[in-house]
């Protein structure tokens, strides 16, 4: 069996690695190895800060979505609506406005009812 010696901690020191022990650990011997075995596989030093946690990657994640959606809506106001409508009023068919009958004037005078494309009678030609 292996023989133990006593370190000595702060009590709140302590219980906050008591309590961290317990939850995930069998024994407080077997905590704190691998704790020192992270340490040194990673090279990293405790006291260093790893990066943003995963709630601040979170915040600024749901930042940028929040902008993207700002974005597509702004391009639907601005572009797709209004294209939409432009194509639509183009493929709407309207009724075509009747145009006035354009009669030569020398034929208006004698022959009212005359429109372009209609035969006339050969008396009132010249």
């Amino acid at each position: 069996m292996d023989s133990f010696i006593g370190i000595r901690f702060k009590k709140e020191t302590t219980k906050r690695f008591q309590t961290f022990s317990r939850t995930y650990f069998k024994s407080h011997t077997e905590a704190m190895a691998t704790m020192l075995d992270f340490f040194f596989y990673n090279e990293i030093s405790p006291k260093e800060k790893l990066g943003p946690t995963g709630r601040t990657i979170e915040a600024k994640l749901l930042k940028r979505i929040n902008a993207v959606i700002a974005i597509m809506r702004d391009v639907e106001k601005t572009q797709t609506k209004p294209t939409v409508a432009m194509i639509q009023s183009l493929f709407e068919t309207e009724e075509p406005r009747k145009k006035p009958m354009m009669i030569e004037k020398k034929y208006a005078k004698e022959n009212k009812e005359v429109g372009l494309g209609e035969k006339q009678n050969p008396s009132n030609q010249f």
